[in-house]
C-alpha cells in the first residue's frame, strides 16, 4: 500500500512540474497544486485508488472540495481536473479518458440574480458608523469604494498610496480579475472617504499599501479576509443578511440605471466575460417590478 502511494505522490508531483512548465504563472500552479492535494487526500481517506478512479467518484470530490466555493471557482477548479485527467489518461495511467466527463452539475442558483442592497439600506450602513472610531473611518472608506466604484474586497485590499491621484480624482487597480488593469474616477464623496481615514485612521507606516491593519507592527490588511470580515461585521449589527459582494453589485445596478451599456459595465465591473455581466439585467428588471408593486400599494 506504502509503495502505490509513494507512486501515486510522484504521479502528482511529476504532473505538478510538468504543468508548471507549461503554463508559468504562479497564481494558475497554485490553484492546480491545491486541487490536486485536495484530490490525493480525499483518495486516501475513501481507500480509493487512482488508477481505477470513475467519474462518480471524480464528481462525488468535486461536490464535497466545491461546496464552500462561489460559482466562478468551481468553474476553475473543474477545469483543472480536466487537465489533471486528460493528462492522465494520455500517459496511460488510465483506460478511459474522464476529463470530458466531468461537467458542472445542475445549479438552480444560477437563475438568480445577484442580491443588492437598496438606497435606504447603504445609507443605514453608512451612517451607522463612527467617524471618529479608526476601524470605523477605515470601513467607512472600503465601503465607499465596494458601493461607489464597484471594487471587490481583495482589489480594495490591495490598493496603494501610489494608486490614488488626488488631482486627477482618480484610482488606479492594478489587479483585476480580467487581468486588464483599470484607471477609474473617484467621486468626491469617495476622495472625501479615503482622505478621512488617511488623516485621521490610517496609522503611521513605512507601508505603502493603502489600508492598514489596525494593532502594531501596522501590517497591510489581510486580502482575503479583513475588508470582507469589517463590512460584514457592520452589515450584522444593522441587522442586514447580506456579503460584501452586495455593495459590488448595488454599484451595477446603479449603472444599469443610469443607462449605461453592458459592455461598458463589463469594463467598470472588471468582468472576464460579458455573461457574467448579463446577470445584473434580471436585478434591473426585478427592482423595476418592485418599485412599480411598492409605488402602486
Amino acid at each position: 500500500m506504502t509503495e502505490t502511494a509513494n507512486k501515486i505522490s510522484e504521479i502528482f508531483e511529476q504532473y505538478l512540474d510538468y504543468y508548471s512548465v507549461q503554463v508559468r504563472r504562479k497564481e494558475t500552479v497554485h490553484g492546480m497544486r491545491s486541487i490536486i492535494s485536495s484530490l490525493n487526500l480525499y483518495l486516501k481517506k475513501s481507500n480509493i485508488v487512482l488508477f481505477k478512479i470513475s467519474i462518480e467518484q471524480v464528481d462525488n470530490f468535486l461536490a464535497l472540495h466545491n461546496k464552500n466555493y462561489a460559482t466562478a471557482t468551481c468553474r476553475v477548479n473543474r477545469s483543472y481536473l480536466r487537465e489533471f485527467l486528460k493528462y492522465f489518461y494520455r500517459n496511460g495511467y488510465i483506460k478511459k479518458n474522464l476529463a470530458p466527463l466531468v461537467k458542472s452539475p445542475p445549479e438552480f442558483a444560477r437563475s438568480k440574480p445577484p442580491k443588492f442592497l437598496r438606497p435606504k439600506e447603504v445609507e443605514k450602513l453608512f451612517s451607522s458608523l463612527d467617524l471618529c472610531v479608526p476601524k470605523d473611518i477605515r470601513t467607512y472608506a472600503t465601503m465607499h469604494l465596494a458601493y461607489y466604484l464597484g471594487l471587490r474586497p481583495k482589489e480594495i485590499s490591495m490598493i496603494t498610496l501610489n494608486d490614488i491621484s488626488f488631482r486627477q480624482k482618480e484610482i488606479f487597480i492594478q489587479t483585476r480579475k480580467n487581468c486588464s488593469p483599470a484607471h477609474l474616477p473617484l467621486p468626491d464623496d469617495t476622495i472625501k472617504a479615503i482622505t478621512a481615514y488617511i488623516v485621521g485612521g490610517r496609522p503611521k507606516s513605512k507601508h505603502r499599501t493603502l489600508f492598514l491593519q489596525l494593532v502594531p507592527p501596522y501590517k497591510p490588511v489581510n486580502i482575503n479576509n479583513d475588508v470582507t470580515y469589517h463590512i460584514r461585521d457592520c452589515m450584522r449589527k444593522n441587522n442586514l443578511s447580506a456579503t460584501t459582494y452586495w455593495l459590488r453589485h448595488s454599484y451595477a445596478q446603479n449603472l444599469l440605471e443610469s443607462g449605461a451599456s453592458i459592455y461598458a459595465i463589463k469594463e467598470m465591473m472588471g468582468h472576464k466575460t460579458i455573461e457574467s455581466t448579463r446577470r445584473y439585467l434580471s436585478i434591473h428588471i426585478n427592482l423595476m417590478r418592485e418599485i412599480i408593486l411598492d409605488e402602486t400599494l
